[in-house]
């Protein structure tokens, strides 16, 4: 049986600048943009009481919470902390999946740090994250990744919680599926419709039936809600895209408006592609974003970054807007699956 942890910051960016900035700890304070189209990276306790949260414009947050602060965010420091809080888990395996600069997962099955336990070497690495940064965390201990993960959010902030093999089926059975990832609120009000509240409903279900509901995710979905996740960490990951994206400062209407904006972030996106060492580029898209908040991506075959295919894709992505303003636009690339060794002989993957 496996042995994994999920480490999640407690509001890993604005925890940093209460850290740093004294007068910033006793209210609420969020990371972000200020603008009237800006939204929050993230925001401390004291906002959530008020119901503000991440990727919330940041106009909304205001009225739900006049007094918030909002700072811009240093993102050199936070990355720098996060290089030594990868340090920090080296010390207890070499198996890391690091998912953003805030949260990971650790496979302990083999190490022989803390007797072998799994319970203490988060505990320990909680431990290591305070007394060196004095910063807190919250840790998932469970059989598999997706336990873990929704175990890591139990006990937050600053809290542990623990899934023994055992514990696995009543942790699980009654557990909502809203909080399963890859359920938003829009699937999660389907599923709802249809009498799926809990993974206990689902249980009783069938992945047939399940199918007709959600599609593709419905074998994810029944496997979950037995409490099965049978993912190895991804210890080497790989770049899969390349976006840049702009949020307007006003919304625009016209093709003409946003092929504008294309012009501008086309140079942008090839000076990024530029860092990206030895990826081969097999898609395009348009990304826009309505002011409803909908959005739609438009993407094609390419084998290179091409202005003329992103003038291309435009008129089919502005079509979906039926005459809703747009506030968003972005650029994005695809790329092929990495070269993989066999019998000492590269082949590369379909792009197909």
């Amino acid at each position: 049986m496996r042995k994994i942890i999920h480490i999640d910051m407690d509001c890993f960016y604005a925890a940093v600048e209460m850290r740093d900035f004294p007068e910033y700890r006793d209210i609420p304070l969020a990371v972000g943009g200020d603008g009237p189209r800006s939204v929050l990276c993230t925001c401390n306790y004291q906002a959530r009481k008020f119901g503000v949260r991440s990727a919330m414009p940041a106009s909304k947050a205001k009225l739900l919470c006049p007094e918030l602060t909002i700072v811009h965010g240093r993102m050199s420091v936070y990355k720098e902390i996060s290089e030594h809080i990868r340090e920090i888990f080296s010390r207890y395996t070499h198996l890391i999946e690091p998912l953003s600069l805030d949260e990971a997962f650790l496979d302990v099955t083999d190490s022989v740090q803390c007797h072998g336990s799994a319970t203490l070497i988060a505990e320990k690495i909680r431990s290591d994250i305070y007394n060196e940064l004095n910063l807190t965390a919250s840790a998932g201990v469970a059989p598999n990744k997706f336990i873990a993960k929704i175990a890591s959010d139990e006990n937050k902030p600053n809290g542990q919680c623990v899934v023994t093999p055992d514990n696995v089926n009543s942790f699980v059975e009654q557990l909502s599926l809203k909080k399963i990832p890859g359920i938003g609120p829009k699937t999660f009000q389907k599923l709802q419709s249809f009498g799926f509240t809990t993974c206990a409903d689902v249980r009783a279900s069938s992945i047939a039936n399940l199918t007709t509901i959600v599609g593709k995710f419905a074998t994810s979905l029944y496997q979950k809600s037995h409490g099965i996740d049978n993912r190895e960490l991804e210890v080497s990951r790989q770049r899969k895209s390349l976006a840049i994206e702009t949020t307007l400062m006003a919304d625009v209407y016209s093709e003409t408006e946003c092929l504008i904006v294309i012009e501008k972030l086309y140079p942008q996106l090839v000076e990024r592609l530029a860092k990206v060492e030895g990826r081969q580029i097999v898609r395009q898209g348009i990304k826009l974003k309505f002011n409803d908040f909908n959005q739609t991506t438009v993407e094609q075959q390419s084998l290179a970054a091409e202005e003329n295919v992103f003038h291309r894709l435009l008129p089919k992505a502005h079509e979906r807007a039926k005459g809703r303003g747009i506030r968003l636009v972005g650029l994005t690339l695809g790329f092929s699956e990495p070269i993989i060794e066999n019998n000492a002989q590269s082949k590369q993957l379909s792009l197909l």
